[in-house]
């Protein structure tokens, strides 16, 4: 199948993922048509070049034998234009050549443009995503703060509570020993009074 420069314009590359740019492997292979066709077309070129020279060198070569002398100039003469019609088909040929040169780089550039544009969208989303997540994570944290801050208020209350409650039972229990000792201080005292007989001794 013949290479046109509208196929060369219409190529579409697939992308390949984790990496920026076309898989290398496909733009060679395109590159390596452009090639083929283009020494096809130089070749074919250069055939029709040769062919043309020798027409018109043949067809010269009668006509300057039976014509006058003054007649053969002309016809040396007039073979002028053909190295100008030649030159127009290296020219044209350059000048698709420059064409598809030109929209091969249109198409390289539009791509690059693309690529870098596809870059600098994955590294906003990446920034705003990470943003996302450090405010998140912020609030998070401050919540937790703030939980952690309510627990340590409540357990310390109930520290305050505690030691409160031990303060007040050491009291009690101090004063219901002394109570104790103080009873048997008098039962003591009762008892050294009573004889002995009494008691039962």
């Amino acid at each position: 199948m013949a290479l046109t420069p509208d196929d060369v314009v219409t190529k579409q590359f697939q992308h390949v993922r984790f990496k920026e740019g076309f898989d290398p492997d496909e733009v060679d292979d395109f590159l390596d048509e452009i090639v083929v066709e283009w020494r096809k077309a130089l070749a074919e070129n250069e055939e029709l070049k040769a062919k043309l020279a020798a027409y018109e060198s043949g067809a010269s070569a009668p006509a300057a034998a039976e014509e006058e002398p003054v007649e053969a100039e002309e016809v040396e003469e007039a073979p002028a234009p053909a190295p100008k019609t030649v030159s127009a088909d290296e020219t044209g040929s350059a000048t698709a050549t420059a064409g598809i040169i030109e929209l091969a780089q249109r198409l390289h550039d539009e791509h690059v443009a693309e690529g870098i544009a596809q870059r600098d969208q994955l590294i906003s989303d990446a920034k705003s995503q990470a943003a996302a997540i450090i405010s998140d994570a912020e609030t998070r944290g401050r919540e937790e703060k703030a939980r952690l801050d309510r627990e340590r208020v409540a357990l310390e209350g109930r520290i305050s509570e505690l030691r409160t409650f031990e303060r007040d039972y050491r009291a009690q229990l101090r004063s219901y020993i002394e109570g104790k000792l103080r009873d048997l201080e008098t039962t003591a005292t009762t008892s050294g009074s009573t004889p002995v007989s009494a008691i039962g001794l």
